[in-house]
Formats: C-alpha cells, structure tokens, sequence
C-alpha cells in the first residue's frame, strides 16, 4: 500500500445515497466494506464525516438560528452519523472507535490524541465526531486538524465526482480534469476543495489531499494503492 495511515473525509449528503434526507443504510453498508477492504490490507484509518444530511450549521444560521447554537447541532449531527458508520463497520467485523470533540461519554469517547494513535496501530478504525468542538469550523477544517494531530500521509476526501475540475462537471460537459495541481493553482484559479480555513492548514502543513469518487466501487482500495484516482493536491 502506498499509504500506511489515511484521513478519509466523507460529507454528510453521501451518507443519503439515493433519499433526500437521512442515512442510507445500502450506502452505509458499501462504505463499510470499501474501508474494510483497506483495513484488511494493513492500512490505518482515521474517517471524519459531515452532519449536513441531518442538519448543517451554516444553514441554520442563514435561517435566523443563532450561528453558535446551529453549529452545536451540526456538531451533533456528525456524532449520530459517527455511530452509524460504527454500527455498519462493526456489522463487517472491524473493530472502530468513535471518539467525540464534545464530550458525550455515553456513546463515544473523548478526542484523545495519543489514545487515537494508539487505537490505530491496534488496526481499529477510528471515527472522530464533533467537528472541531468549536462553532465557525467545518468538518473540513476537522478533517485537516485531525489528520494532522494522527500523523496522517495523506487526506482521502471521498465525493461524488471523480476529482477536481476547472468548472462544475455536472454542469458543464466540456469541464477539464485535473490529475494533479498544486495548492497555489487551487487558490489562483478559485478552485472550491475545501473551505479556505482548511484548505490553508492543509497547505502549511504539506499534507496532501486526494479528491476522488467515493461511489465507485473499488476506488478506495485503488486510491490507497497508488493508482491515479481523483486529482491529487500537493505542494
């Protein structure tokens, strides 16, 4: 395997599959067996996912919620799509850890940092909730901190399309892809990876990020072993 230790970031929304709200458990149960197939083969992975498909922050706020309250049920949020990725990978026999940023000692575990690390050189899949624990953070700019307290090689940004373009694919058929690009040409053609806060820590911190199609079958395991899958941001 090209990657000994990944942060694999999966939104909300692909926790849906086909509904328009909520968790799908065919999807759930998919993802679980792309991460076995990697933890089978000796991989260490620590997974951070969004709450957008229960509620999102930002759009709460936008609503007339108060900004500090709507980014605590967000927070929650991920926390509750923690445990259904826990449940699911259990189910495949993968021993997982979930552990919060706010603390919720009933379900999960508090963030610890070297209790992580250690959780993952024991071949558990560690699932960190709560974003950041803190309001005005993204579970982008979770994904990027965690990554970097674990010693992580690379960030694993699981999406549904197949890596990076100049324009939306979905939108524009004639959209270019990029197999690779630096952190400069992201930010001097205004490209959309991450939010900016995440987007910079990442680049000061000269960890890679990969963007790929987490829908595809097989793609986790290709990406892992090297393959040119997603576009690969790097210094």
């Amino acid at each position: 395997m090209k990657y000994k230790r990944i942060l694999l970031k999966l939104s909300g929304e692909a926790l849906m599959g086909t509904r328009q709200y909520g968790i799908d458990p065919v999807r759930l149960a998919e993802y679980a067996q792309d991460i076995k197939e990697i933890c089978n083969k000796g991989v260490e992975i620590a997974i951070v996912i969004g709450g957008g498909n229960i509620f999102r922050g930002l759009a709460g706020a936008s609503n007339g919620m108060d900004r500090v309250q709507a980014d605590h049920m967000g927070m929650l949020a991920t926390v509750i799509n923690g445990l259904a990725l826990q449940s699911a990978l259990e189910d495949t026999g993968i021993q997982t850890r979930l552990q919060s940023a706010i603390k919720i000692n009933e379900v999960a575990e508090p963030f610890i940092r070297r209790r992580a690390i250690r959780h993952l050189e024991k071949g558990r899949v560690v699932i960190f909730g709560g974003g950041t624990g803190n309001p005005y953070f993204t579970t982008d700019s979770a994904a990027v901190l965690r990554a970097i307290e674990i010693e992580a090689d690379v960030i694993l940004k699981g999406t549904r399309v197949d890596g990076i373009y100049n324009t939306d694919p979905e939108k524009d058929a004639k959209a270019i892809k990029f197999d690779h690009i630096s952190f400069d040409d992201v930010l001097r053609k205004g490209l959309k990876v991450m939010d900016t806060t995440a987007f910079t820590l990442s680049q000061e911190n000269e960890l890679p990020i990969i963007v790929f199609d987490m829908n595809k079958k097989g793609n986790l395991l290709k990406v892992v072993s090297g393959e040119n899958i997603g576009t690969k941001v790097n210094l």
